[in-house]
């Protein structure tokens, strides 16, 4: 019986080693005992030096009202009570990925921190800042002052194949760090992930519980090819469905933090697009389910300069395959503002090429921002024109302008408005500009009635000046 057990170990060794041998040239066929036996000993004691955990923390100031939780008092004093500071603690995980110290984590560990610490494997504890931060792809970037740190090098996220052995490493519930072991389930993965991330996913199914955040999923090779990010579970723990946020996106954060930005620079596409199902298939006249089809597109669209139309389905970025809108935005980024990148796309059933610029939204025509005063009728309001820039940062519809709400500031709060709202009338004065809100406030009072767009409803709101 032991016989055969060795024997069968030594046929999966030799198996993974000729598969690995396929998908990368690097990989080789076992030569060793321990290698033949598959311990993750030596791969563990390279890579997880470069695993960190992360302790940050913030102070906020909350209101505890008497009436919280009340169904119909907790509304109408949602503001009762002075502010009071409160501590807020996070606990994750953090990759080294530089000898020079760049740390990469998730945006939900250390996003908002007011003071965060890196401690090493080794015990070591280090002060640290965060250089960039994008709560939409749920990744940060963290500098540690100091040399010759341990590091993991990025592997490119688009050779991973499903079926890969892969590592996650990272702290999970704070018990200190542990490695965990499974496979790659799946690529491609859009939608599916919880928090505030979203986008494009490697799927695994190695155990990722909460605190395993920011750490490093890594090949049998030691190279990470992804970010833990989230899972989908019903318990709260583990349920063997794990998602990790791509090294090729990880390497563009990396590339900005490394050229002085400090926010995240995302190409801009200026379209809407929903997934090609079986049923948009058959009514296009497509052979089978595939590509992205553009329903909206902005009018100053890179890629309705580039000649792409509504009905119009893209079905390749940057020569690889797309699916959904996420994954079209995921192969954007990955190249990099200033590129260019070759699309195909179906129109009636032919196929074309074309060659779209990757550039930022257009902050035009300007947003003339502004901040109403000390002393206006709603001091700390801040409006401005609604511009592709303004529409990508708040989210809004395309095509959609006006004056809108970037900031509602404490009393713009308190009488409804919130940051998105578009403001078309304050009561008979039609708002043009972000100028008109402040004299069309002053005139209106003391009895103010603003009409303003919210989610595509109307809504008038009233009070007293």
């Amino acid at each position: 019986m032991t016989g055969i057990k060795v024997l069968c170990i030594v046929m999966f060794g030799l198996l993974a080693g000729q598969g690995l041998a396929q998908s990368d040239s690097t990989a080789r066929v076992p030569d060793s005992a321990a290698e033949i036996s598959l311990s993750f000993a030596p791969l563990v004691k390279e890579a997880a030096p470069a695993v960190v955990n992360i302790y940050a923390r913030r102070v906020v100031q909350s209101q505890r009202s008497p009436f919280e939780g009340d169904p119909f008092f907790g509304g109408l004093f949602r503001d009762f009570g002075a502010p009071r500071p409160r501590v807020q603690n996070s606990l994750g995980s953090g990759v080294i990925v530089s000898p020079d110290g760049f740390v990469v984590s998730n945006y939900h560990v250390v996003g908002q921190a007011d003071d965060i610490r890196v401690v090493l494997n080794d015990r070591r504890e280090y002060q640290s800042r965060v250089l960039i931060g994008d709560e939409e792809s749920d990744l940060a970037i963290l500098k540690i002052d100091t040399e010759a740190m341990p590091y993991l090098t990025l592997r490119d996220s688009d050779t991973v194949e499903v079926g890969e052995l892969v590592l996650a490493i990272g702290n999970p519930f704070g018990v200190g760090q542990t490695v965990s072991s499974g496979i790659v389930s799946g690529l491609a993965r859009s939608g599916t992930a919880t928090g505030n991330g979203r986008g494009y996913f490697i799927q695994t199914d190695a155990p990722i519980n909460p605190g395993n955040s920011g750490g490093a999923l890594i090949d049998i090779a030691g190279r990470m090819i992804g970010i833990n990010t989230s899972i989908l579970t019903r318990s709260g723990g583990s349920n063997g469905i794990g998602f990790a946020i791509p090294a090729a996106l990880v390497a563009q954060f990396l590339d900005q933090a490394r050229a002085g930005k400090t926010a995240f620079e995302r190409p801009w596409a200026g379209v809407t697009g929903q997934s090609v199902d079986a049923d948009l298939s058959d009514g296009l006249g497509l052979l089978r389910p595939e590509g992205v089809i553009i329903t909206a597109l902005h009018r100053a669209s890179p890629l309705s300069t580039a000649g792409i139309d509504v009905g119009d389905v893209v079905v390749e970025v940057a020569r690889k395959p797309v699916n959904t809108p996420a994954e079209m935005l995921f192969r954007m980024s990955v190249e990099g503002l200033g590129e260019e990148v070759e699309m195909v796309y179906l129109r009636n059933g032919e196929l074309f090429r074309t060659t779209v610029a990757l550039i930022a939204p257009p902050d035009l025509p300007p947003r003339e921002a502004l901040v109403l005063s000390e002393g206006e009728v709603l001091t700390g309001l801040h409006v401005a024109r609604i511009n592709p820039a303004v529409t990508a940062k708040l989210g809004l519809p395309l095509n959609k302008d006006g004056i809108v709400v970037i900031e509602a500031g404490p009393l713009g709060r308190r009488v409804g408005l919130q940051t998105g709202d578009v403001i078309r009338r304050v009561d008979r004065f039609v708002i043009q500009s972000p100028s008109d809100v402040g004299p069309a406030l002053r005139q209106a009072a003391p009895n103010v009635s603003i009409e303003a767009e919210r989610g595509g409803q109307r809504l008038i709101l009233r009070f007293r000046a």
